[in-house]
């Protein structure tokens, strides 16, 4: 009988051993899931027919934070490599590094106090099917600590795998389009946006005309700063677009200003824009009010604060008209991005909140934010004023609006003269848009026949995230399976603290010495009285 049981122990043991080698199952024990694969994840890795290989440039003299994060991105392809029909294999070298990739310079204090220089890649390659893109590891907030950023570049791995993974499987290009025709900027102004979107989209430029459905083909269309109106037809264009479930990127002021009558006489006067879209965003659950927003953070600007023309003194002086927007951390546009700058921003509203829309602010004001309403003059030679009049605080900039969207011409005869090539639809499918009222934050600058990067100030050679906006903006516009939703990964950051450490140390030191002691003695003592009682009896 002993001997059955022992064999059915055995047989069950190598049953239990088989079976481990081609099930795994794995459970993530930790509050905030950081070792947990999203759905969307798991969705994508079963489409893969082919190996995948990655190569971490992560590696040499590492301090415990970028080693953390190397260990990360280890645990996170492995995490990938269990998943059923997955095959992926990594290595850790920095052998062959590809042009494009710039090192990181990592400045420490020894413990002699002298300053140590190391050189680091915080990149990963991935190879799928003879094709190779790059995952940039580390993402760097200038507002942020060290510790901070490495723990946001755990939280964005996952997005940045997926990302590359995405653009690595796709089998055609999706379409994007930039819309002209109404004093937009043209390819000088967008062209370090342009160039980055190129890495996701076939991108297109041109006009409306007047027969609906010139933009099914176009997965998002985006509207970089109109000057001029919109006519009616372009409008129904637009409407119906939005209705058959296209994606609308608009960058729109609510004024209107000169730039270079601004930098020649130092004044503009400011007047309300009309570009005859109120009526259509107001349905769509937005207002963009003509307005210029001021904010004590903002950039500063070179000013001669000198008496003597023949020598002149800048100085640099605050200038409230170009704020330093806040990003929300409430969507995946936005999560973890660095401020975005902008000039002569608007202001915009949410309106409609019965509307079964989701709406969610992107951008906005400090809690230190003034609100200038038009027509007004600009001038250089005026700056704060008064800081208690800054009584406002996160004026909404920028917002994304998703959901089901009523069609402007519900009600309404379509314009005259225009070519309808598919019935009114009065209602949307569920779809987004996102609506900013700063066009100073979608161009970029040149210098020395060059472009500069979007959101890069040559004042202070600081750059800032109006890139990574735009591109994530246009990202969720285009997004049909829910894989941005990966950006709002959240890990809790669990730093040590140096007064509870110390406090916590004298504990344990009383803990471990003093009570021992003190044990002992009274043990002692014990025994002493006890030996004392013992003898004084016998005598």
């Amino acid at each position: 009988m002993k001997l059955w049981k022992g064999i059915a122990i055995l047989l069950a043991l190598v049953v239990a051993n088989l079976l481990m080698q081609h099930v795994v199952v794995r459970w993530d024990m930790t509050n905030d899931q950081r070792y947990s694969i999203a759905p969307t994840t798991k969705e994508l890795l079963q489409q893969l027919d082919a190996p995948v290989q990655i190569t971490i440039l992560l590696d040499g003299e590492l301090n415990a934070g970028f080693l953390r994060l190397q260990r990360a991105t280890i645990e996170l392809i492995e995490e990938l490599g269990v998943m059923k029909g997955t095959e992926i294999t990594y290595r850790i070298s920095t052998e062959n590094i590809p042009q494009g990739i710039t090192p990181t310079l990592i400045h420490e204090r020894t413990h002699k106090g002298q300053t140590a220089q190391t050189t680091i890649y915080p990149y990963a390659l991935i190879t799928y099917k003879g094709r190779t893109t790059i995952v940039e590891l580390l993402r760097n907030n200038r507002g942020l600590s060290g510790e901070e950023n490495l723990n946001n570049s755990i939280e964005n791995l996952e997005f940045a795998f997926v990302e590359a993974l995405h653009a690595l499987t796709r089998n055609s290009v999706e379409k994007i389009a930039f819309l002209e025709g109404h004093g937009e900027l043209d390819e000088r102004d967008v062209y370090d946006l342009s160039q980055a979107l190129s890495y996701y989209y076939q991108i297109d430029r041109g006009t409306l005309g007047n027969q609906t459905g010139v933009l099914d083909e176009y997965k998002a269309v985006i509207i970089a700063d109109p000057q001029q109106p919109f006519s009616e037809s372009d409008k129904y264009i637009l409407d119906q677009y939005l209705m058959q479930g296209g994606r609308i990127l608009w960058v729109v002021n609510g004024v209107r200003f000169s730039s270079e009558t601004l930098s020649q006489s130092g004044m503009t006067p400011v007047i309300p824009l009309e570009l005859n879209i109120n009526d259509m965003l107001f349905r769509y659950g937005v207002r963009v009010n003509p307005v210029l927003v001021q904010d004590l953070q903002c950039l500063p600007l070179p000013v001669d604060v000198s008496t003597d023309p023949q020598q002149p003194n800048w100085q640099p002086m605050p200038w409230t008209y170009a704020p330093l927007l806040l990003t929300s951390q409430a969507s995946p546009i936005t999560r973890h991005l660095m401020q975005v700058s902008a000039t002569m921003a608007s202001a915009i509203e949410l309106v409609g909140g019965e509307d079964g829309l989701k709406k969610t602010t992107l951008l906005a004001t400090s809690s230190n934010s003034k609100l200038t309403t038009t027509p007004a003059k600009v001038d250089l030679s005026l700056f704060n004023g008064a800081e208690q009049d800054f009584q406002y605080a996160f004026i909404p900039v920028a917002a994304s609006i998703e959901g089901v969207f009523t069609s402007l011409f519900a009600h309404l005869l379509p314009p005259e003269g225009i070519e309808l090539h598919a019935p009114l639809r009065k209602q949307s499918q569920v779809t987004k848009q996102v609506v900013v009222a700063a066009g100073s934050t979608i161009r970029n600058e040149w210098q020395q026949g060059q472009p500069l990067p979007l959101g890069y100030d040559r004042y202070t050679q600081t750059q800032f995230g109006n890139r990574d906006f735009m591109v994530n903006a246009v990202l969720y516009l285009t997004d049909d399976t829910g894989w941005m939703s990966l950006r709002q990964k959240q890990i809790t950051l669990r730093l040590i603290n140096d007064q509870r450490a110390r406090e916590a140390r004298i504990t344990a030191q009383v803990i471990s010495i003093i009570i021992p002691l003190l044990i002992l003695s009274l043990v002692g003592i014990g025994v002493t009285i006890v030996r004392r009682q013992k003898y004084t009896k016998r005598t």
